[in-house]
């Protein structure tokens, strides 16, 4: 219990987060010291492991979806293979953009809203007020966990350390750049089982039939392990984007993709 009581006071003090620069400064920094020169560090500086199995998974969706529909449109021809190449390259460059994009507004929304909390706790009229603030937003994740008192006691500490953040200004920080830098290349890296055919062989439809092998394997295994860290049946979530992804491919083929 007492782990549960440390980690919730954790998520709390994400409020004062979004306003207490100096702390996330800090706590930047001591992050970014950890790891320095592995690309697969920088990943997880920047985004859980479930974010990035997400941004995978969302990735080969989009390029498997993509490289159905050019196969109705892409004809035979000596450049076929080498429009479906970059078709599927630039595919997944402006997604992996877009996606970037919007982790920044997300993060960026998300530090706004807490900062508006943070300025409604201190501007409540009375103590009364400001803790039933602080309960309206904490209370069901610790429901669970704790009982009245406990969660009496842990509100009051919270209530006392923001009353004494200071606001800053809401912007886009290094860290939020740095996450969406961080999916692009997850989102770009997923098509890469999907372009190698189109390297290999020059026949576009044997190429494309590989491609769709390769990305409905990658499907399942993301699947399986994206399930694995949600406490999710694994079997049951690879074998549903697999079955999914097959049905897409079964519904492409006869209208010729």
């Amino acid at each position: 219990m007492e782990a549960e009581v440390v980690a919730a006071e954790v998520a709390a003090a994400e409020v004062a987060a979004a306003a207490d620069k100096p702390a996330r400064e800090e706590t930047l920094t001591m992050t970014n010291n950890a790891s320095t020169d592995s690309r697969q560090s920088f990943m997880l500086r920047y985004l859980d492991p479930t974010e990035i199995l997400g941004e995978v998974l969302f990735g080969l969706i989009m390029v498997l979806t993509f490289t159905l529909g050019a196969g109705l449109i892409i004809k035979e021809g000596a450049e076929a293979t080498r429009e479906m190449l970059w078709a599927i390259l630039g595919c997944n460059v402006a997604w992996g953009i877009i996606d970037g994009a919007m982790y920044v507004m997300n993060s960026v929304f998300d530090r706004s809203r807490k900062a508006r909390l943070l300025q409604s706790i201190q501007k409540a009229a009375s103590e009364e007020d400001a803790l039933a603030l602080v309960e309206r937003e904490l209370d069901p994740g610790l429901e669970p966990l704790t009982s009245l008192e406990e969660r009496t006691h842990l509100y009051r500490a919270v209530l006392k350390r923001l009353l004494k953040v200071t606001p800053q200004r809401i912007r886009v920080k290094r860290e939020d750049v740095y996450g969406a830098i961080a999916i692009f290349w997850l989102v770009f890296l997923s098509a890469i089982p999907a372009v190698v055919p189109f390297m290999v062989f020059h026949d576009r439809f044997l190429a494309l039939r590989v491609s769709n092998f390769l990305l409905l394997t990658m499907l399942f295994l993301v699947g399986y392990r994206l399930a694995r860290a949600t406490q999710s049946n694994p079997w049951i979530v690879g074998s549903t984007l697999l079955l999914g992804g097959l049905a897409m491919v079964a519904i492409a083929i006869p209208l010729g993709g």
